[in-house]
């Protein structure tokens, strides 16, 4: 039988969690010790290069319809209900909670690590994460600001997650076997039903994203990179390019998905990253790949050969394929995680239409309104019987984790930008000169080059063109890209085309904000986009 001895230092007791548990507690073992223990309880394998490959089962991407925030006094007038935000009451939390702690308290070892969520410890949330699995527990720990023993040893929970992913709930509360479930007031989520880790830390985001703005801060589903006195953070949804765009060797990476924007600027909430790792390659993402081959990575549903290498570009099990890594295994990031004011604020597409330019130019209120908006396009043939683009629009970029109203987390970012001169930017990663299946991919060279000329003040003095139908402006000019790829009409062998596609997608914009035009102001809803007549584009 497995019994090694825990090597983390104990810093409270289960019974305050409600846990009366008579088997082996190990309490803030590093990720090196979790490790082993994961393989020697058969709760994954070590690849060629010593990194943990774990699987997730039927569930290898969170579960949305399965989670849920409790409706109670306290926060009910602040959370934004709807199909997102869905309630569920008191009493079913509390009987569903109790099934969790009857069954953690069964187990013959539970996993506890104390963290803080947020690298700014003046804003910084104190986290206890209980597992039953060794490898979670390792995931956890790699994920969020691990304490030094002087922080340890003061250390007070102000919210913890019970995570049982091999107990299935039978309860008409709920719409499967799969729960993840936040209670603010009760400051506790209960997670069960599912090993997709990445549940661990939305919930903890999502509980960052309700309490950040009653103290006037702004947290943001983002990467973020500097170089010490120019700061940048980057808007996207998955495969926008959020994570490369961010690692770059020229400037030091803050954080690659989650941060707040506080009055002493960024702050990453994360003590590592969650990459995602379909089709990575060492000659396109060194930085990343690198990870790969370390020892305390843990990496998701990967196929590996017969010699034990990962082979990123087999998706069998799911195209999202993930990798959990601490941020220092990232040569270049910045130690503390944090940042100055952005001068930048960089919102990223990938448009399968090839209507929007591959950069352009927006003010405060536009950049408000493709804040709430978080379009991208899905490209055909990710799903079955998808034969052409399909629109996606997520608010915030991560609606899925905000609680309150988009328009809340919007003016943010408006007084915010306004506040510090923050300059905001629109980057299509997608195709040039027609949809998918007609025109191409951008090159990621002109993608890095308009980038690079944005972050380094290259376009304060070009001329710039405002598009008639969404209003922004674009650049006649960049360093190192062809001029003729900058305005995405000049790339369509048939510009009327282009018209007809752009006024659909002008609609599809229009179309989704119908939902938030109640909570933003009337300069936000008047740099809506605008259809455009034959005559008028000619």
């Amino acid at each position: 039988m497995f019994m090694a001895e825990p090597t983390g230092t104990a810093s409270g007791n289960l019974q305050s969690s409600g846990i009366l548990f008579n088997g082996k507690e190990h309490w803030n073992l590093d990720v090196a010790t979790l490790v082993d223990m994961a393989v020697e309880r058969n709760e994954g394998f070590l690849t060629k290069h010593g990194a943990l490959v774990t699987e997730t089962g039927e569930r290898t991407g969170r579960s949305p319809n399965d989670k849920f925030i409790v409706d109670e006094k306290s926060s009910q007038d602040d959370v934004n209900w709807g199909e997102v935000n869905v309630s569920i009451d008191e009493d079913s939390f509390f009987r569903l909670k109790a099934q969790v702690i009857d069954f953690l308290s069964q187990q013959d070892h539970l996993f506890i690590q104390d963290l803080y969520c947020g690298a700014d410890l003046d804003e910084a949330l104190p986290i206890r994460v209980i597992n039953h699995t060794a490898w979670h527990n390792a995931f956890a720990r790699n994920m969020f600001i691990r304490p030094n023993q002087e922080q340890l040893a003061t250390h007070q929970p102000e919210f913890t997650v019970y995570h049982a992913p091999h107990f299935e709930a039978d309860d008409s509360a709920i719409n499967s076997q799969c729960f993840v479930i936040v209670h603010y007031a009760q400051r506790e989520v209960i997670i069960g039903g599912t090993r997709y880790a990445g549940e661990i830390k939305k919930s903890i985001f999502s509980v960052m994203n309700y309490m950040l703005p009653k103290r006037g801060i702004l947290p943001m589903h983002c990467s973020a990179n500097t170089t010490g006195d120019n700061t940048a953070v980057f808007f996207g949804l998955s495969g926008t390019g959020k994570t490369t765009l961010s690692a770059d060797p020229e400037r030091s990476l803050i954080g690659d998905d989650e941060h707040g924007w506080g009055a002493n600027g960024v702050f990453n909430f994360e003590g590592g990253c969650y990459a995602k790792l379909i089709n990575l390659s060492e000659e396109d993402e060194p930085e990343i790949f690198s990870t790969t081959r370390k020892r305390g990575t843990v990496l998701e549903n990967i196929v590996v050969d017969g010699e034990g290498v990962p082979d990123f570009f087999d998706t069998s099990k799911t195209e999202n394929t993930r990798g959990s890594y601490p941020i220092d295994f990232i040569p270049n990031h910045v130690r503390g995680s944090k940042g100055g004011h952005p001068q930048n604020v960089i919102f990223l597409t990938c448009d399968a239409f090839g209507v929007l330019p591959p950069i352009s130019k927006l003010t405060h209120h536009q950049a408000a309104y493709h804040f709430i908006s978080g379009y991208t396009a899905k490209v055909a043939g990710t799903e079955v019987g998808v034969t052409e683009p399909v629109a996606t629009f997520s608010a915030c970029f991560g609606e899925p984790f905000m609680p309150m109203h988009p328009g809340v987390y919007a003016d943010l970012l408006s007084d915010k930008m306004s506040q510090h001169g923050s300059t905001a930017w629109l980057i299509n990663t997608g195709w040039s000169g027609g949809p998918y299946g007609v025109g191409n991919r951008m090159k990621i060279k002109y993608t890095r080059a308009m980038l690079n000329a944005a972050l380094n003040g290259e376009l304060e003095n070009v001329d710039f063109e405002i598009d008639p139908r969404f209003g922004f402006a674009i650049p006649k000019t960049c360093p190192g890209v062809p001029s003729d790829v900058l305005n995405p009409r000049q790339t369509w062998d048939n510009p009327e085309e282009y018209d007809k596609t752009a006024n659909r997608l002008a609609d599809m914009f229009n179309e989704n904000f119908k939902r938030y035009e109640n909570g933003v102001s009337e300069d936000v809803n008047a740099v809506s986009p605008r259809p455009m007549t034959a005559s008028t584009n000619s």
